[in-house]
């Protein structure tokens, strides 16, 4: 999920969140009422928000759905660009990716 810091507020781009589904599985959709429960703002159509004091549930987090193999990686691990520095609660579920590769992706 492309991810990027301001102002000490974690936010994972809108289209990379976990979407529910109604007939969706299980793990998925509880992958999203997770996520969502411990966001500050998780509206529609608008990038989710994290405070830092989240941080450390949510890397827990990420890192469990991630190592139980149910959902795909590029699902469960924060992808920030590579000119940021990632903060330590957040290490363990994150990567850097490059900038042209954040822009295009979806």
């Amino acid at each position: 999920m492309r991810a990027h810091i301001d102002h000490d507020i974690l936010y994972l781009h809108q289209e990379d969140v976990p979407a529910y589904k109604k007939s969706g599985s299980m793990v998925r959709n509880s992958y999203f009422w997770a996520l969502r429960s411990i966001a500050d703002r998780a509206g529609f159509n608008h990038d989710w928000e994290f405070a830092d004091v989240v941080w450390p549930a949510v890397g827990r987090m990420l890192v469990s759905f991630m190592e139980s193999g149910y959902l795909g990686y590029r699902e469960t691990v924060l992808e920030f660009t590579d000119d940021v520095a990632i903060p330590d609660a957040l290490r363990p579920a994150s990567t850097w990716i490059a900038a042209d590769e954040y822009d295009e992706e979806a």
